[in-house]
């Protein structure tokens, strides 16, 4: 890990965290994003692909002023939008740089509080990130990076409507990182819309991972039910989970 360059207190902290080599997505998009490059990253959930953001982003904020919001990642949920901030205290723990979770279910004023105090990193969920928006308690004219990061989920929750308020709100003239497992129409159109001349860097994203295996079953809409019972008998397995209706 300590070829690409790192600004040493970020270097320390990989080691802390006992970082030696590279994951595949992090070996492609760390040299590119230290570059300056907007990147569309294709890749699956367990692929480090958090690191490969989060490594170039505290290198690049080790440089520049502090307690003022200069990078921006947004998340569908707020455990990934947790655990996207534990990374950046974990590998950022000798940085002295800040990092604040803004997510809805929990109190307003408190996250008002942290923003005030003053943080150079911010890791929201879309929906209070716009009420903060909205309330004028962040101030986002300083952001120099903005991650979008498992966007296809994002749009399966009905995010991409907020995503795009969000974006008119942050500067033109940013770095752009957008993460995703797989490419549907919607987001490859919102990467025309919010990329400049992005590079798509792709690990292992071309069909299911191979620890899952799939099988269609066609049947009229009367016989889903008993087809379902049918195969729960059959079915060698302690829990299982059942998709019924689109979030829509």
């Amino acid at each position: 890990m300590n070829t690409f360059g790192f600004h040493h207190k970020v270097a320390a902290g990989v080691t802390a965290a006992g970082y030696t080599t590279p994951t595949p997505i992090q070996a492609k998009a760390i040299p590119l994003v230290m570059q300056g490059h907007d990147i569309v990253g294709l890749a699956h959930t367990g692929t480090g692909k958090t690191a490969a953001f989060v490594l170039p982003i505290l290198h690049r904020l080790m440089q520049g002023g502090r307690k003022r919001v200069r990078a921006l990642v947004i998340a569908p949920t707020r455990e990934l939008a947790e655990q996207i901030h534990e990374e950046f205290g974990r590998l950022g723990r000798r940085t002295g740089l800040k990092s604040v979770t803004v997510y809805g279910g929990v109190g307003f004023n408190p996250q008002v509080a942290k923003l005030k105090r003053g943080a150079e990193i911010v890791v929201a969920c879309p929906g209070r990130l716009l009420d903060h928006i909205n309330q004028g308690t962040i101030d986002l004219s300083y952001l120099e990076v903005l991650v979008l990061d498992e966007s296809d989920r994002m749009f399966d929750m009905g995010f991409l409507p907020d995503i795009r308020k969000i974006i008119r709100h942050v500067p033109a003239k940013r770095q752009t990182l957008l993460f995703s497992a797989t490419m549907p129409d919607d987001i490859l159109h919102l990467t025309h819309e919010v990329l400049r001349a992005p590079i798509k860097v792709q690990v292992n994203t071309i069909g299911p991972p191979s620890s899952v295996s799939h099988m269609l079953y066609p049947v009229d809409q009367h016989l889903k039910t008993p087809l379902l019972l049918e195969l729960l008998r059959h079915t060698d397995t302690e829990s299982v989970l059942i998709f019924t209706r689109t979030k829509h």
